[in-house]
């Protein structure tokens, strides 16, 4: 298990964080009736360039599971009490926070004599106080079914050593290519299909795809793309450098075409559900997004990055960022609860720039408190003796 740290993969984890951070500024101050269209396009335009920060944290799940039990079949129920320490129990630790947060300041929460727990219990299953808390519900999902994920993957290497006429290489990208196209349809499917779907058909289906944002089926390629990076590196490494270029032109493409989607589709106030990660368009940006900053990471650490203040930074974001990913909502919370009475008409752009780093500089500041007291694995899943982060680096 003391297999060697892949220094970029840290500093992605903290872009990613960034990333998010930034999405949920955004969706805080621009849905406001008194933004300007210049600081609604401009906010717009910036939350374009934050698409990639949760598919990210879900690529770099699968990179850091596979890397650590590729040569080895994990022991199920150590394994899975690990996670559920490590991941579930500051879930429902946070969750019960954000619920707590929200009613302790609503009158009829203490006149009521009794908390209204069928509430929480919802809460622990479709977040919604805790907004942001669906993800680690999502995310424990691949958790649970990795043992069989990780059998998936050595049937298929097993099956790929019997075609001679091919590289290794070949293969990978062939697969790759197929996979991709697969989850193409499957985003095809969700974001033009499904919603008519969920009228037609009866309970339980109905919900399920209501809530399909919820479901690791909807995000199994990053996953499967962290297994392809874990399992050469190297190779990896290599692959995302060369093709930066072809990375950067997507990029740039797929960014202007889902800033004119967004434009076009809204009427008066931007409509950022339009760019949701269930859009076959929205996924090749974020594919773009995710190659390009790899190969970025990854010349920085060539030209003597680690030592930059720059890469020091991000690896110290990186190191924090679960914790601070599970508090920066409530920041957001309290950042709001100054600024919603206030008029900020034609300072929405900068006072979400601000809020953002304000939820920064807390957020991380908080996670990194909580990390040096007792029980800190709990609360934001590092370990204090060891200083490191427990639900991805083992």
């Amino acid at each position: 298990m003391n297999k060697p740290k892949i220094a970029e993969w840290t500093k992605l984890r903290g872009l990613a964080f960034l990333a998010i951070v930034m999405q949920h500024n955004i969706a805080e101050y621009i849905y406001r009736p008194d933004i300007e269209q210049p600081d609604s396009v401009m906010l717009t335009m910036i939350y374009h360039l934050t698409r990639f920060g949760t598919p990210t944290f879900v690529f770099l799940s699968g990179v850091m599971l596979f890397y650590h039990h590729r040569h080895d079949k994990p022991d199920y129920p150590r394994f899975i009490g690990k996670r559920f320490a490590d991941i579930y129990i500051p879930f429902f630790l946070w969750t019960l926070i954000y619920w707590l947060s929200v009613r302790v300041f609503t009158p009829a929460f203490w006149s009521s004599g009794m908390p209204d727990l069928g509430s929480f219990i919802r809460e622990l299953f479709v977040p919604q106080t805790g907004y942001h808390l669906w993800f680690v519900l999502m995310v424990f999902q691949f958790y649970i079914l990795f043992p069989l994920f990780l059998s998936l993957a050595h049937a298929i290497r097993q099956r790929l050593e019997n075609f001679k006429r091919f590289t290794s290489k070949q293969l990978t990208v062939s697969i790759l290519l197929v996979a991709g196209l697969l989850y193409m349809w499957l985003m095809k499917l969700s974001y033009y299909d499904m919603g008519g779907w969920t009228e037609r058909w009866a309970e339980p289906w109905s919900s399920l795809l209501e809530y399909r944002s919820f479901s690791w089926i909807f995000y199994w390629f990053y996953f499967f793309l962290g297994a392809v990076c874990a399992w050469s590196v190297e190779s990896w490494r290599n692959w995302t450098v060369k093709i930066l270029p072809l990375s950067i032109i997507v990029f740039i493409v797929m960014y202007i075409w889902l800033g004119y989607d967004v434009l076009r589709g809204s009427e008066g106030t931007m409509n950022l559900g339009i760019s949701t990660y269930l859009k076959p368009s929205t996924f090749i940006l974020i594919m773009a997004q995710i190659l390009m900053l790899y190969s970025f990471l990854v010349l920085l650490r060539g030209n003597d990055g680690q030592n930059l203040w720059f890469g020091l930074l991000l690896t110290w974001i990186g190191r924090y960022s679960f914790g601070g990913y599970l508090v920066h909502a409530l920041v957001i919370y309290a950042i709001a609860y100054v600024t919603r009475p206030m008029q900020l008409s034609g300072w929405h752009l900068s006072v979400t720039i601000l809020s953002f780093v304000v939820t920064v500089v807390s957020s991380l500041g908080i996670s990194w408190t909580l990390s040096k007291l007792p029980g800190s694995r709990y609360t934001v899943g590092l370990a204090a003796s060891k200083n490191k982060t427990l639900e991805t680096d083992n």
